[in-house]
């Protein structure tokens, strides 16, 4: 079963020409047609023409299923995090990343039916400091441990916001065994700098991993998108439990 998988920083919709287009941005997921959406940075506000911009973009790609993860209300509806697929929707969960008076974060986890194998897809949006980041970390752990009970293999993405090498490239590369590069991502125009990532477990085969540098992606948002293609294997192997937190191995 092969699968492909974006992460996407939408800006609001709002490109680097300031023009909020949820067109371009539909267009440039289609550009790759991907199975899962990963989307930070989305407003929802129901009955408002393009203001629910989950359900417009859902319509535009032919996704018929949409979780959300709000973080924080904004106007008369609410902001944060999204999925959207074609796949069966088995369940959801949410976690706060919220740390004193920064911006609100959070992380959504989503588990899939991909032809009879649960997935678990968590899509993530850290904060800008790098103590936030920190403790984000530890916080994401727990949710990952707490999630342990549920059979299948995972997906990490999301805009992590790390500039630079730090704690968060660290943490993870220890818990997932993805050969995840860093892809130059941030600004979209001339990215210097790898905020938006995606990783996995071993279970699931990394047939390649790319960022999305077409010429309308360069200017429909401030990020570009990455993309991973994945092959799940049927029945998938259980290679160990999830390893997390105090138990993680210290780093090489």
């Amino acid at each position: 079963m092969h699968l492909t998988v974006v992460s996407y920083n939408i800006h609001r919709g709002v490109g680097l020409d300031r023009r909020r287009d949820l067109d371009r941005i539909a267009d440039v997921i289609a550009e790759v047609s991907p199975d899962v959406v990963g989307l930070q940075e989305v407003i929802r506000e129901e009955g408002v023409p393009h203001a629910d911009q989950a359900m417009y973009l859902a319509s535009r790609l032919d996704m018929s299923e949409i979780v959300m993860g709000e973080t924080r209300t904004h106007g008369g509806g609410t902001y944060g995090n999204v999925v959207l697929t074609r796949l069966p929707v088995l369940g959801s969960g949410r976690c706060d990343l919220s740390r004193g008076i920064r911006e609100p974060r959070g992380c959504l986890r989503v588990d899939l039916d991909v032809a009879g194998t649960p997935l678990h897809v968590f899509n993530c949006h850290f904060g800008l400091a790098l103590r936030e980041r920190r403790e984000q970390l530890d916080l994401l752990g727990v949710f990952i441990r707490d999630s342990e009970r549920l059979a299948g293999p995972r997906v990490l993405l999301g805009d992590f916001n790390e500039w630079h090498r730090g704690p968060v490239t660290r943490g993870l590369r220890r818990e997932f065994s993805s050969p995840m590069r860093r892809r130059r991502t941030h600004p979209a125009m001339f990215p210097l700098f790898a905020l938006d990532r995606i990783y996995w477990d071993a279970e699931l085969e990394g047939e390649e991993f790319s960022v999305h540098r077409s010429r309308l992606a360069r200017v429909a948002s401030d990020h570009l998108p990455v993309v991973a293609r994945l092959r799940l294997s049927q029945p998938p192997p259980r290679l160990a439990p999830y390893v997390v937190g105090d138990a993680l191995p210290p780093a090489e």
